[in-house]
């Protein structure tokens, strides 16, 4: 009998139901696991469809709001999209500790995104910089026709920059086209620009253009947040101590800092799912930033002020919109920027720096504590109870009975499920 396989021609023109019925025969799924998968839940199939190519069904997260954040003076409801436990639970406790003086202070800049666009085979890299620099004006003249309404709104190019870089074949002369997108990610109208200008360039040096794109280390466009924290509402200075020694490990070491860093990034990336952003264009601008000295470092910094307080701040590229792709689309991601109340990509940029420092804090707070895992074990054991058959107060009970045993796996809680349900069926 010959093997399955996946080469199914025309796939993409065959409705949901059709893509998924050539699946479950694929791959043998039950009538429970085809239903399971068919439910889009709040996402009208038809709008799925147009998102993603070759859609057979949906996915939920959990949709959560994280409470009691205060930030530059105003109050938040803040939408949180993800699966790990305990994360919205101390962005909130987080957020609660910080309302002092105004809350947590976050500036956000202009919203510059930067279009690259490579030129290659020139004899004179230098020269040819130089050629491209001359050229300022008519290139930004260029750029801007592509797009006349956002240029309308104030937006566009605004500026070039150009360098020559050293690779292993040869060297490269690298225009950056600098863009103001106002309240969007901006990709695309970046794109759109960089491949209008890219004939341009060619002839004007005789080199060859290969990419146009948008690079998604965003540095013209940063949050900056900044809070302070009172050592008498943390538990003391030893607290205090502690967060800034696991802060100074953090920026010394990059094997902390990545997971000091993905912290930071489990506030950020939450809300940014909740609000249809480009998640990894996140994560990897944020990644980039915090090694573009050539070592890898923390995004955010934590110090000891003369009388004994926490102060923390947070610098990070942060490429979000109101407007456009998923944003556009998607029911929730609009009900979720209802919820928040942002009017502009900068006061949602302002919110998520403010989110990224707040979950930062929660993080090393328990470690420099209680330790993270008894949070996290404490949600994880209900998740446990909830799969071996756990429902309504017994969730509770068969959790602290893990809890204290210590014993915090499956296997436990199924007999604790049937023991405590004996003699009740």
């Amino acid at each position: 009998m010959p093997g399955k396989s996946s080469r199914i021609p025309k796939f993409y023109k065959l409705s949901i139901d059709e893509r998924l019925k050539k699946v479950a025969e694929f791959a043998e799924l039950t009538g429970e696991e085809i239903e399971t998968l068919s439910k889009l839940g709040n996402l009208d199939p038809k709008i799925a469809d147009v998102m993603i190519e070759n859609v057979i069904g949906g996915m939920t997260y959990p949709f959560a709001v994280a409470t009691n954040f205060l930030i530059n003076g105003k109050d938040y409801l803040v939408p949180m999209v993800i699966e790990e436990s305990s994360v919205v639970a101390a962005a909130s406790n987080a957020a609660r500790v910080m309302r002092r003086d105004g809350g947590i202070a976050s500036v956000a800049t202009d919203s510059i995104m930067i279009g690259q666009i490579q030129l290659v085979g020139v004899k004179n890299p230098f020269y040819a910089k130089q050629v491209i620099i001359e050229h300022k004006d008519e290139i930004i003249k260029i750029a801007n026709e592509q797009d006349p309404i956002l240029v309308n709104l104030g937006g566009g190019a605004k500026d070039i920059e150009v360098r020559v870089i050293d690779t292993r074949v040869g060297p490269m002369v690298i225009t950056h086209l600098l863009v103001d997108v106002k309240d969007a990610m901006g990709a695309n109208a970046v794109n759109t620009m960089t491949e209008a200008v890219a004939p341009y360039i060619e002839d004007w040096t005789g080199g060859r253009v290969y990419l146009r794109i948008i690079s998604n280390l965003a540095d013209k466009r940063l949050v900056r947040s900044r809070v302070k924290v009172y050592a008498e509402d943390i538990g003391g200075e030893e607290v205090v101590d502690g967060i800034v020694a696991a802060s100074a490990f953090a920026e010394a070491d990059p094997y902390r800092a990545a997971t000091h860093n993905k912290g930071i990034m489990n506030g950020i990336i939450a809300v940014a799912l909740a609000t249809g952003q480009d998640h990894r264009a996140l994560e990897a601008g944020a990644h980039s930033y915090a090694a573009r000295t050539g070592v890898y470092t923390t995004l955010s910094r934590w110090e000891k002020t003369d009388d004994g307080n926490l102060v923390g701040t947070l610098e990070m590229p942060m490429a979000v919109g109101i407007i456009g792709g998923a944003v556009k689309v998607h029911p929730v991601a609009r009900i979720a920027l209802k919820i928040m109340g942002v009017k502009t990509a900068r006061e949602l940029a302002e919110v998520m720096g403010a989110v990224g420092l707040a979950q930062n804090f929660a993080a090393l707070r328990a470690l420099a504590t209680e330790g993270i895992q008894r949070g996290h074990m404490k949600l994880h054991a209900r998740n446990l109870a909830v799969m071996a058959g756990a429902t309504g107060e017994l969730i509770d009970k068969v959790a602290s009975i893990m809890i204290k045993e210590g014993r915090i796996r499956f296997d436990r809680a199924k007999e604790l499920v049937e023991e405590l349900t004996k003699g009740t069926k």
